[in-house]
């Protein structure tokens, strides 16, 4: 089976679930929970898959250095079209943003090296784009929503479905049905199409 895109739902941490998904042309999904760096790596190499896509956030504001600076930048491009969009995120050099940022960058780069197309995602948005409900509304109602979108899931964790969501999207990047958004010099994040 070619397997056209893995999406990753990544956790801040190791020590917290990941869900990671992967999807053929067909829309026959493969899920599991990971932790580490190097379970998501070998899953990812176990697939080789076309692209990849991660929920978290894979650059940083340009005019930004660090996350450990005291800056007043704290959104990209990517983020203020989010925003002219009417999609609620959290921006990443919140607090508890910030651990995410950093595995998310360090984890892109690994795999990039690695020679995978690194695509950043964000499944909440995707699923606001799709007329999906988010996670927050009730897993019942995600697992309908995704349904609706000839993905056959079941009643599996949040971290899964939003890995199948990230997913999904780079399988709608290769039909010419999703975009990226932002500024390529900075960051892109990419989403359905409206």
């Amino acid at each position: 089976m070619r397997w056209i895109a893995v999406g990753i739902d990544l956790a801040a941490s190791e020590t917290k679930n990941t869900g990671v998904a992967a999807i053929s042309e067909h829309f026959e999904i493969d899920h599991a929970i990971v932790h580490t760096d190097s379970e998501i790596i070998s899953y990812v190499e176990a697939k080789s898959p076309i692209l990849v896509v991660i929920d978290a956030p894979l650059s940083l504001p340009k005019q930004r250095k660090s996350l450990d600076e005291r800056s007043e930048h704290h959104l990209r491009q990517c983020d203020r079209e989010l925003l002219r969009m009417g999609i609620k995120f959290f921006p990443i050099t919140l607090g508890p943003m910030r651990q995410l940022t950093k595995r998310g960058m360090a984890l892109a780069k690994v795999l990039r090296e690695k020679g995978y197309n690194v695509f950043e995602g964000y499944p909440g948005g995707a699923q606001d784009i799709l007329g999906i409900p988010r996670k927050s509304k009730g897993l019942h109602f995600l697992v309908q929503g995704l349904r609706r979108h000839h993905l056959n899931v079941g009643e599996w964790s949040a971290d899964e479905l939003d890995a199948v969501t990230c997913a999904y999207v780079g399988l709608l990047y290769t039909k010419n049905q999703a975009r990226l958004i932002g500024d390529p010099s900075e960051g892109e994040m990419l989403l359905p199409m409206r």
